[in-house]
């Protein structure tokens, strides 16, 4: 396309996604379906306006999606919000996305006919809660703070974990010299590295924000776009968590008493916005609706499995020591969201070389739809009627 063409196009899909999110908001379904819905019609299996299937370069735009949602998941809470439930939001982004990936992972093995440790591969890939789907469905919920907080600290620290994972079993089945102890070393070095970047960034940014006084109030949320590049930058540089650094860092910044704080918000929430429009509709292009009948079933049935019984195990197992009661129990299992997050790890998978990487990729997509329509649109009314 020409470059006018190319504006074009993109303003009419940023448009096309501005009134999906007013219908969403009318129909009270998760805007991210009709996000994803964008993609898929506009892709080359249903009209043909946008060919896309460059998965490698959907990776790149999905991670730099994830890191500005992250970040701004953090900054709208702080640490004084997250701290009273850090423990069972760590627990839950741990214990329970390892409990959910084993489960999903050994009984989808059998399900697909193909080996265990590619059956842990779709399950870590689809163990992680989403972090954007959790946030849009928090904003304006009535559910209880302990309730809230906990799910909204889970959904910045799992996705961490479900990345490491992830590329912790593609490097063991792509790599046959890879051996426990090196996936060890992998999974301790990049957390440590990537918590010692993030604590390190957000206590110099808060003092270097309080310092300097800049010629705009439009300069500072460029000044904490820049802290949350250099944090992930950073950290990723040294092999660490770039997502954990990111999240530590917003969290840090969203407690602190900056300057600019009402148009840093409002920076962030619309640039965490724009992220989600961008990959939603990027990861719609590469799904083709004429795959579906491929994996109906078995698409089906793991979407019912993790929905019913992995996560919801996770979340009893990961959150027993903090005291929740047994109708909070049920409403964290329920309230565990797919969205973005599991499609752009599938993506890893393809870009990756595993064998079989786009049914991968296809049962993932599929389940995150299920996901969604399914949990995405009953967990207020759940949680109502728990009281």
């Amino acid at each position: 396309m020409a470059l006018g063409q190319l504006i074009l196009v993109a303003g009419a899909l940023l448009a096309g996604a501005v009134a999906a999110s007013f219908l969403a908001q009318r129909a009270r379904i998760p805007s991210l379906l009709l996000f994803l819905g964008i993609g898929m019609v506009v892709g080359s299996d249903v009209t043909g306006w946008v060919d896309f299937s460059d998965y490698t370069l959907a990776r790149d735009v999905g991670v730099v999606a994830l890191a500005l949602i992250l970040f701004d998941g953090g900054l709208r809470a702080g640490w004084s919000e997250i701290r009273p439930v850090l423990g069972a939001s760590v627990s839950l982004a741990v214990v329970g996305t390892l409990v959910t990936a084993a489960v999903t992972g050994f009984v989808a093995a059998p399900l697909l006919g193909i080996s265990t440790l590619d059956g842990l591969l779709v399950g870590a890939v689809l163990s992680s809660t989403d972090g954007a789907a959790v946030f849009a469905l928090l904003q304006g919920s009535q559910l209880k703070r302990r309730l809230a907080r906990t799910l909204e600290g889970e959904s910045g620290f799992n996705d961490p974990v479900a990345v490491l994972l992830v590329v912790a079993l593609i490097e063991l089945i792509t790599h046959s010299a890879t051996n426990a102890g090196d996936i060890a070393w992998l999974l301790t070095r990049e957390l440590t590295l990537g918590l010692a970047v993030g604590l390190v960034v957000g206590r110099l940014a808060v003092p270097a924000f309080r310092r300097v006084r800049l010629a705009s109030a439009g300069l500072y949320p460029v000044a904490t776009l820049a802290a949350a590049a250099i944090a992930y930058g950073g950290a990723a540089a040294l092999h660490g968590s770039g997502f954990l650094a990111v999240y530590l860092v917003g969290l840090t910044l969203g407690d602190a008493p900056l300057p600019g704080r009402r148009t840093i918000a409002a920076f962030h929430d619309g640039l965490a916005w724009l992220a989600q429009v961008v990959l939603f509709v990027t990861l719609g292009l590469l799904f083709f609706p004429g795959r579906i009948g491929d994996v109906l079933i078995e698409g089906t049935a793991i979407a019912l499995l993790l929905a019913l019984v992995a996560r919801p195990l996770g979340a009893a197992l990961a959150t027993l020591p903090f005291g929740f009661s047994v109708r909070e129990t049920v409403v964290l299992g329920w309230a565990g969201l797919r969205g973005a997050v599991p499609v752009v790890l599938a993506t890893f998978v393809v870009a990756g070389n595993v064998t079989g990487g786009q049914r991968v990729f296809d049962i993932v997509f599929f389940v995150v739809v299920i996901s969604t329509l399914l949990q995405g649109t009953t967990v207020e009314g759940l949680a109502r009627r728990l009281g």
